[in-house]
Parts: C-alpha cells; structure tokens; sequence
C-alpha cells in the first residue's frame, strides 16, 4: 500500500495559533498533526509514504530526521504552489503502484484502508472518494452518488442540513491521472474530479469513520482533545 499525503498547507488561518509552522506541523498534544498521520498509516499497513510538500518544507524535512517510522518515505517539494492538483500530480510521478491513496495532511479521516483500496480495484474506478455524512455544516461541498456508489455530481459549498462531503481521502490510478495532461498547477478537486466526473469512472466509499479537519481553530483545539483518546 503506497499513499501520498498532502502535506504543503500554509495554515493561513491557524495563525494565530500555530505561528508560522506548516499547518501539517501544527501541535496537538505536543506532536506535529503529521504524526498522528503517520501513526495511523502505520496501523494501517501502508508500505510507503510520498510527502508533498511546500510551505516551509525544511521544517518538515528535518523533522522526518527524527521520527522513527514503519516504512517507507519519500517526498517532493513544489518550489512553487501547485494547487493539490500539482502536488498530487508531482507525487504521483513518484509512485511505484498503479493505485495510490492520497491523503490530505491537515485532515483525519481514520477510514479502513485496506477495505478502502479493496473496493476500488473491485470496480476498476478511475477514482474512489472516502465520503462522510455530515449534518448542518457549510464549510464543505456536496459529493452525489447514484445507487451503485457512481459519483454523479459535486456541489459547491454552501450551508446544508446534511450531505456527503469528500473526507480528503481517496484512491486514484496513476495512468488515468497521468494521461489527462493537466498542467503544472491544477486543482486537483476542480480540473480532475470536477472536470471528468461525467466519464463515470468515480465511486464514492461512504465511511462513519472519525473524521476532523483541522483547518479551523475551533476544530484544531477540538483535535486536542480528540487526540487523547484516538491515539494512546
């Protein structure tokens, strides 16, 4: 199991709290955010890990000196902003399978990835989208699927009672995304999952899993506490 984890986020605005760190190096109980990502990788068999990274990635690079790790990693540095789209893509370059699962380093989503990656080869998806029911919120967009999990369409952010959101997880082929010839910089959720969502090659994997997006403050001070029983 390879994944690439996007790990480039400037942490705009945590910083207030955070400084001036990359927001996957933003502290919760003492470790990086990006540790926790890492522990929960561990525990889920992944072999090998590719970092994209960005923002102040000489912190991160000298942390990676001092963690101990159960496997693999690697990393690309965009020496300029790429959107998610191009650091995916840039990590991709770097990757070894045919399917990768990308992560985002600023988001928890502790999905099954085994089950996860099983599903998708399954279908032979193009993509597969770790979605997560949500209720009352307006920070995120909308994913629909159709009744065999095919995603249909996205919807831009606004406020909702309840829908399914994309958990920053997912699996994508290489060879699909490497052969749409997208530029440099690229949204990867916009000029890719938005961009080819009518060719019906997109699944969304409906997960309960525990799911938190630290992009806020609120939410990064709810991970505080979170944390304390997640990660023992």
């Amino acid at each position: 199991m390879e994944c690439i984890v996007l790990a480039g986020g400037l942490g705009t605005r945590l910083r207030g709290a955070i400084g001036d760190y990359p927001k996957c190096m933003a502290p919760v109980n003492g470790k990086p955010f990006l540790h926790y990502i890492f522990q929960y990788l561990a525990e889920q068999q992944c072999k090998r890990a590719i970092l994209s990274l960005g923002y102040k990635n000489e912190v991160v690079t000298a942390w990676l000196q001092s963690e101990h790790r159960h496997f693999e990693t690697d990393y690309v540095i965009e020496t300029e902003p790429l959107g998610t789209g191009g650091g995916i893509q840039l990590a991709l370059k770097k990757a070894k399978s045919e399917n990768v699962l990308v992560l985002n380093g600023d988001t928890m989503f502790s999905v099954e990835l085994d089950t996860l990656m099983e599903f998708h080869l399954l279908q032979k998806a193009a993509a597969t989208l770790a979605l997560k029911k949500m209720y009352n919120f307006d920070r995120y967009g909308v994913v629909n699927i159709d009744s065999s999990d095919r995603i249909t369409s996205f919807e831009e952010k606004q406020h909702r009672d309840e829908g399914l959101i994309n958990g920053g997880v997912y699996v994508v082929n290489k060879e699909h995304v490497l052969s749409k010839n997208l530029p440099e910089k690229f949204s990867f959720e916009k000029d890719y999952f938005e961009t080819f969502v009518n060719e019906k090659k997109f699944l969304g994997f409906i997960s309960e899993d525990y799911f938190i997006d630290i992009g806020i403050p609120v939410d990064y001070e709810k991970a505080q506490e979170d944390f304390k029983l997640l990660f023992k």
